[in-house]
This record gives C-alpha cells, sequence and structure tokens, in this order.
C-alpha cells in the first residue's frame, strides 16, 4: 500500500523570465551605485559582565542594541570568564544590555563605532539577582520549543522532554505545519510535499523512504533544532517546492580542550527498543576535531486494513501486518584547521550502515456482491534489507577583511549501496480454507549503487551602507545503477522472469549560477537574486532498451521586503520559484509487487514540477507570527493507481497532474500562564485544489484543511520540569486520495542532577494511540478504504551525562554542494 499514500508534489513550469530578469536588474540596482566606490566602517565590541559579589557571569546573553530606538542588532553569550564579544559591528551609536532570567537588565553608557573608534571596550556590567524571583521555584532560562521567527519556524530539540529517546522523525511530527506519515515515508509541509531535507545544511542524497529511515536512526538527543523555511532565497538549491527542513546537530561554544556527552536510551510499546551514542568535540590551538557515533535497535510492528470495491459488486479485502527488526550504525568524524584568522581548512566523513528485516503477511480476501467469501489469497514476504551509505567532504573559507568579505569553497563525494531480498510465497484458497493451487515462490533484488560528485564556490562582498552581494556557482554529477533481478521457481529451479527483471542507469549533471543582493534602508530591507540551473540527464533502461534524453535550463527568481515598523512590529513579504527532479527511482520502469492484487511501475518519462510561491509575513515582538501564503504548481508529480477491473489488480505509477493551487494561513503565538506555565499553540490553514484530468475524467478535487500544534512546559519544584505536547491534523486531499484525521498526544518529565551535567528523561508518545493513518479513494472506478497503524504509543527513559569542558566551539555549521540531490536517490 506504500506508494498509495506518498509524495503529492507541488510545482510550477513556466516562470516569467521577463520577471526573472527584472529580478536580476533589481538586485544589482539594489546594491549597485554609490555603494560600490565606499568601503564599509566595521568595528568591534568587547566587554565582560558580572555579578554583585564581582564574580563572572556565564552564559548571559548581550543584545547590542541601537540608541536612538534599542533596536536590537547583534546578539552574544558571555563565556566562562563573563567576557563577550561582538564582531563586524557597522557604524553608528549603540549601547549593550544583559538579559538572563532571574538577573536585572543592565544597561551600558552609549558609545560609537565609526572610523576613527572601530573598536570599543565598554566598562565592566554588573548586574544582580532580580528580587521578584520565586523563592519555591527556580525558573531557568531556556528557549521555547517552537520559536516563530521572521524568515523561519525553529523547533529548539535540545531542550524538549517529549523529543528524548525518540529521533528526528518523530521530532518532525510535532513541528508546526509538518505531516508525517511515518507508515508510507511521506513527509509534507503546509499541505504540500516536495520537502529539501538537510542536516547541518547539508544533503543525505536518499530518496524519501531513505530519508525517512536515516531520521529515524538519528536520535533526538544529538538534535539541537530544527528550521522550517519556507521561502528560501536565491543562495539555496531550486529544488523543494514546499521549503527546506534543515537539522542543525549539536554545537558547543568556544575554548580550547575537550568535552563530549554519553546517552543511553530504552523504550517499549508492544516491543523492545533500545539506543546509545556518543560524542565528542576537542578543540586545541589551530585544530578543533570532532566526532560522533550512534547506534539504534528497535523492534516494531505496521498493520494496513484495505478495502476495494468494484463495479461488479464485489470486493477484495487486503489484512496485512509486518512485524521488523532494525539496527543501524551512524557516524561523523571531521576536523577543521585556521591558519591564522583568515583561513580556514576543514574536512568531514559521515555514513550509516543498517540492516531491516521484516516479514509482510498479506491475506486478501475475495467477496462476491453479497460479501460471501470466494477465495483466499495470501502473501508472506520475508524480507531483507542492508545500506551503506558514506560520504566525504573537503571545505576552504577565506576572509579578506573584517567586513564580511569571504569566499568559499567546498568538494563532495557521497556513495550509497542499497541492497534489498524479497523471498515470497503466494498460495491460493477457496472459502473452505482448501489450498487449490501450488504455492507460487518467487524472489527478487534490488541492488543498486548511487554516486554524487559536486563542488560549489561562494562569495560574499559586502558593499558599505548596508549593501551585500553575493555569487556563487555548483555542480553536480550523478550516476544511480539499480539492477534488478526477478524470479520463479518452476519444477524445482528458479527462472528469470524477464517481465519483472531490469538494469536502470541513470546519469545526470546540473551547473547553477546565482546572484543575490540585499540593501538595508533605515526601517526597510530588501533582497533580490536569480539563479540559473542547467540539467542534462540520461536515463537507460538497459533490459528494455529504452533511452530518454533530456536537457533543460531555467531561472529561478527570488525576491525578499522586510519593513521594521517599530521594535514590536515587523511586515515581510517574499516571491520565489522552485523545482522538484523527480527521484532516481521513479523513473525506473521496473516492477515491484506489493500484494497479490497490487504492484508498482516506475516512469522514464516523468517531468519536473514547478512552483510559484508568494507569502506574506507580520510578526509581533519577535514570537506572534501570522503568514498568509499562496503557491501554484504546474507537472504535479504524484503517485496514482489504476484499476483493472477484470483482473482486480491494481498498478500504481507516477504521473504529472496539470495544477495545483495552495493557499495558506499560518498564525503561532506563546502564552505565559503563569511563570512557572507556558505554552505556545500554532495554527496551519490551507486550501489546495487540483485542476487535472485523470482516466479520462476531470479531477477538480479541492478541500480546506488544518494543522494544529500545541507545546505546554512546566518548571516544577526540586528541579523537576515537564512538557505536554500534542497535535491535530484535519482531513485533506492529496491527488486523488481524501486522508482523514489523525492526532496524538505525548508527555515528558526530566529531573537533572550532579550540577546539570547529567539528567534523565521519561516520556510517552501518542499515549490515547491516536496515530492511525486512515484514507479513501473515491474516483471513476477504484473505490478504496484503509487504515494503517505501526507502533506509535512508546514509554521511553532516557540518560544523558556531559562532560569536560562546557565551552569548546565544535566543528563549523556548513552547508555543502550537494543539496538538490539529498532527496531523490533510488532505493
Amino acid at each position: 500500500m506504500k506508494t498509495f499514500f506518498t509524495s503529492i508534489h507541488i510545482m510550477t513550469r513556466k516562470a516569467m523570465n521577463g520577471c526573472a530578469s527584472l529580478m536580476l536588474l533589481i538586485s544589482i540596482g539594489l546594491v549597485a551605485g554609490p555603494a560600490f566606490s565606499q568601503t564599509a566602517v566595521t568595528g568591534t565590541v568587547s566587554g565582560e559582565v558580572r555579578d554583585a559579589a564581582g564574580k563572572p557571569l556565564e552564559f548571559v546573553t548581550m543584545l547590542l542594541v541601537r540608541t536612538k530606538d534599542s533596536t536590537l542588532v547583534k546578539g552574544a553569550i558571555s563565556d566562562a570568564a563573563g567576557r563577550y564579544i561582538l564582531e563586524n559591528v557597522a557604524a553608528g551609536s549603540y549601547r549593550v544590555a544583559t538579559s538572563l532570567v532571574g538577573y536585572q537588565k543592565v544597561f551600558s553608557a552609549a558609545f560609537t563605532i565609526d572610523a576613527d573608534h572601530p573598536t570599543v571596550t565598554v566598562p565592566s556590567l554588573v548586574t544582580q539577582e532580580d528580587a521578584k524571583t520565586l523563592s519555591e521555584v527556580k525558573v531557568t532560562a531556556k528557549k521555547p520549543f517552537i520559536e516563530q521567527l521572521a524568515d523561519k519556524t525553529v523547533v529548539n530539540v535540545e531542550n524538549s522532554i517529549v523529543a528524548s529517546g525518540g529521533n528526528a522523525l518523530e521530532v518532525l511530527e510535532k513541528a508546526p505545519g509538518v505531516l508525517v506519515d511515518s507508515q508510507n515515508d511521506r513527509i509534507s509541509l503546509k499541505g504540500r510535499d516536495g520537502v529539501l531535507i538537510m542536516i547541518d545544511g547539508k544533503p543525505t542524497f536518499l530518496s524519501a523512504a531513505e530519508v525517512a529511515n536515516l531520521l529515524r536512526n538519528t536520535p533526538s538527543y544529538s538534535i539541537q533544532s530544527i528550521e522550517i523555511i519556507t521561502n528560501p532565497s536565491a543562495r539555496y538549491d531550486a529544488a523543494g517546492n514546499s521549503g527546506i527542513i534543515n537539522i542543525k546537530m549539536k554545537r558547543g561554544t568556544n575554548q580550547d580542550g575537550t568535552n563530549g556527552s554519553a546517552s543511553l536510551g530504552g523504550g517499549y510499546g508492544r516491543f523492545p527498543k533500545a539506543n546509545a551514542g556518543l560524542t565528542l568535540n576537542h578543540r586545541q590551538g589551530n585544530w578543533a576535531l570532532f566526532g560522533n557515533y550512534n547506534y539504534d535497535y528497535r523492534e516494531g510492528f505496521g498493520t494496513v486494513d484495505a478495502y476495494r470495491y468494484f463495479k461488479e459488486g464485489n470486493s477484495v479485502r487486503n489484512k496485512g501486518y509486518r512485524p521488523s527488526e532494525f539496527g543501524g550504525h551512524t557516524f561523523k568524524t571531521g576536523a577543521d584547521y585556521f591558519l591564522g584568522k583568515k583561513n580556514t581548512f576543514g574536512f568531514m566523513l559521515n555514513g550509516m550502515i543498517n540492516a531491516n528485516r521484516a516479514q509482510i503477511n498479506n491475506d486478501n480476501y475475495l467477496y462476491d456482491a453479497n460479501s460471501v467469501l470466494q477465495s483466499l489469497l495470501t502473501l508472506v514476504n520475508a524480507s531483507r534489507r542492508t545500506m551503506q551509505r558514506l560520504a566525504g567532504n573537503a571545505n576552504y573559507k577565506h576572509t579578506f577583511d573584517g567586513n564580511g568579505k569571504e569566499l568559499t569553497m567546498d568538494l563532495d563525494y557521497s556513495r550509497v549501496n542499497i541492497n534489498p531480498r524479497d523471498n515470497m510465497i503466494t498460495r491460493t484458497f477457496n472459502a473452505l480454507n482448501e489450498e487449490t493451487a501450488p504455492a507460487l515462490l518467487q524472489r527478487n533484488t534490488t541492488q543498486s549503487e548511487v554516486s554524487i560528485r559536486a563542488g560549489k564556490l561562494d562569495y560574499v562582498h559586502p558593499l558599505g551602507k548596508g549593501a551585500k552581494l553575493e555569487a556563487g556557482w555548483k555542480s553536480s554529477f550523478v550516476t544511480t545503477d539499480n539492477d534488478v533481478k526477478f524470479e520463479q521457481q518452476t519444477a524445482g529451479n528458479w527462472q528469470i522472469d524477464p517481465n519483472r527483471t531490469n538494469q536502470f542507469v541513470y546519469k545526470e549533471t546540473i551547473h547553477a549560477a546565482y546572484l543575490n543582493g540585499s540593501k538595508d534602508w533605515g526601517k526597510w530591507s530588501v533582497q533580490g537574486g536569480l539563479r540559473m540551473e542547467h540539467t542534462h540527464s540520461v536515463g537507460n533502461s538497459v533490459t528494455m532498451n529504452k533511452v530518454v534524453d533530456r536537457s533543460y535550463t531555467n531561472l529561478f527568481p527570488s525576491a525578499f521586503v522586510t519593513q521594521n515598523i517599530s521594535k514590536e512590529h515587523q511586515l515581510r513579504y517574499s516571491y520565489s520559484r522552485r523545482i522538484d527532479r523527480p527521484s532516481y527511482q521513479d523513473l525506473n520502469p521496473f516492477i515491484y509487487i506489493m500484494d497479490p492484487y497490487t504492484y508498482s511501475q516506475g516512469n522514464p518519462f516523468l517531468q519536473p514540477q514547478y512552483t510559484n510561491a508568494l507569502q506574506a509575513a507580520y510578526t509581533y515582538k519577535g514570537a506572534t507570527n501570522i503568514s498568509v501564503g499562496y503557491n501554484r504548481t504546474l507537472d504535479v508529480i504524484t503517485y496514482m493507481p489504476e484499476q483493472n477491473d477484470e483482473t482486480k489488480v491494481t498498478r500504481q505509477s507516477v504521473i504529472n497532474l496539470n495544477t495545483l493551487h495552495n493557499y495558506s494561513l499560518s498564525i503561532g503565538f506563546p502564552v505565559t500562564i503563569t511563570k512557572w506555565w507556558t505554552m505556545r499553540q500554532s495554527i496551519d490553514l490551507f486550501y489546495n485544489k487540483y485542476n487535472a484530468e485523470y482516466l479520462n475524467q476531470k479531477l477538480d478535487y479541492s478541500r480546506f484543511a488544518a494543522n494544529l500544534t500545541m507545546n505546554h512546559s512546566f518548571v516544577l519544584p526540586n528541579g523537576f520540569t515537564a512538557e505536554l505536547s500534542g497535535f491535530y491534523n484535519s482531513p485533506g486531499v492529496y491527488g486523488i486520495l481524501k486522508p482523514m484525521s489523525i492526532y496524538a498526544v505525548n508527555m515528558g518529565v526530566q529531573k537533572s542532577f550532579w550540577d546539570k551535567k547529567a539528567n534523565l528523561r521519561v516520556n510517552v508518545n501518542d499515549i490515547f494511540f491516536t496515530q492511525k493513518f486512515r484514507g479513501v479513494i473515491d474516483y471513476s472506478n477504484l473505490n478504496l478504504r484503509f487504515i494503517s497503524t505501526g507502533e506509535t504509543r512508546v514509554v521511553r527513559a532516557t540518560f544523558t551525562y556531559n562532560f569536560g569542558n562546557r565551552n569548546i566551539k565544535s566543528a563549523r555549521q556548513r552547508r555543502t554542494s550537494v543539496e538538490d540531490e539529498q532527496g531523490r536517490v533510488g532505493q
């Protein structure tokens, strides 16, 4: 049933070339002119902060604000010695303020950054405890689980209790506007598929199913935050029509030494789970070394119960049960070398090795028009699957001066090997449960090998007076080789089935260049950019002797306008054009059997889909956000079924639908109920309308839908904290599928001890076991009702211990050169 419920991508084929050219002219015009002949004046502000007894204060948020209107310019965190530094500060008049929960806010005297005073040392700031602090309850400064910024939504996983012991995919289920169908490996954002998933700004080179597997194998305790960017700039790859989800891993701060963390956890639902991990960072002199290793073991299950009705009145009921066992290893290691203050060299190696075993049991009951059982077909598939992934990155960064002028380069290589093996036995019984035919024995191997080479170059050039120009180039070279061998046992011998055996080789080259400019005018900020991407691909079905050769060039403009009405009110307007290319697996025309009545097949003639996206947003006090958006997509890549009434067999394939219109309204706001109880809720409303034709029938489905999320945080006595969270997704529409509502409630408790070096977290996810995926298809001769479940109700306990110097700076967060390819590698 898997591909019934995967991607419903949303994008647009034609973006006005005239508009694209205009955006380029605007981008250049905004930053050109007199600014070219001027040199920006920037400076450095430093100082220290102490308590009333004269002791240095650590982890104080230091805010640089403008003197005239207290507008926030930059922020920094004080170190163990109470020191802080703010770099690349533009010319102007400022003050520095302290911010620490439980302490009074203190402002420095005003000072000026100009050509004569590029460096300012602020006299020591002294703050004392706030007399209003609760005596019974100690309030600890902590970022909210969900934080709404002007240009993105941030899910702060690091301090979340309900997220501990879980994995990245489960955390995404709690993010506003995100819908995760974990049974079918589908991730959508605000009602639209085609999300670009990145980890530390780097790709994973995997298909939707493999991205889901990677996220399942990424422990939540190793994640710092998750960024949801719905309208990226031209600097990002144009892939991902609904936006970008960037998962940022944990990092340290800024001193020499060694630190790390160890974690051990276990859980139980219907089956046991366990995980363990170790993270190490070391910084000494010019070297910064880092590495981590995680192991995840889990047993689980999935079920499906589906009814298909035919025009003659008869029907087929499919009942499936899939117990599984998974063991996975992930690792990352690397180093940064700092040659002086202007040059940084780095390398990184990361990988994943996992193995999965499952037994898929499918019972297919055939009934007549009077609901009387006629026959039973059973399919048992003993499945084994291994995957090895290794990716390497070498990078260099050169800073020309202290004004932000810099050049960065990245070289990447990735190799993925996926080896699924299926052993299937199909039996036929009559209504009396008597076997009426010999057992059908089949097996197949689907070996896939993917290699990706990529390189990119990015240059940033400040032009003075709040203007900046960015430019870059990227090239990627992809080769995939899928070799499917399907065999059937005849007279005790295995024979190749030529109709289901196929080798498919796909090669793709993408060259991209971009120009992006920005300019600040008082309360206004404008950014415009243009990205050009040229794609050449060759899909070769070796067995079928079929070659599809394509070459096309596209322009992707983007524009952003921000108006700071006051320090509390901000408006933001944005436009971008994006693309989703077909996944490598979807282009492969081989046949995959799912059950005796269902099979899937790729489509080598699948076209890319394109989206034009418009958005307007309002932000209040940096916390409350309201946004409206409109997206128009052409050639929507969609998984669609086609049923043969005579054989009762359904074929699933990927096609391009004509047009999808998406309208959205998002509201997110925090509420402080008491000093120890805070909450944040998000409401995402969207309307999807299709305009297409399928099976010689007009497809004009449309529907309003909603995604609601909430998170309550409690600070309790004796060092305890707690969280209560939940989400609700209303019924919606994806192609011809109409999914029903789904919701879940989670809770957790945490206790910190040993001077906060260790903590123990206990949580329960999906308390009421309501996270069940249900849907309906009623179109043309297709009539389907289904419900699928997984092991979502799980109790977990996680112990984490942090050791060593807490203030070490770990690896730089950086983006590599392979963003567009990450979600497209076949299985």
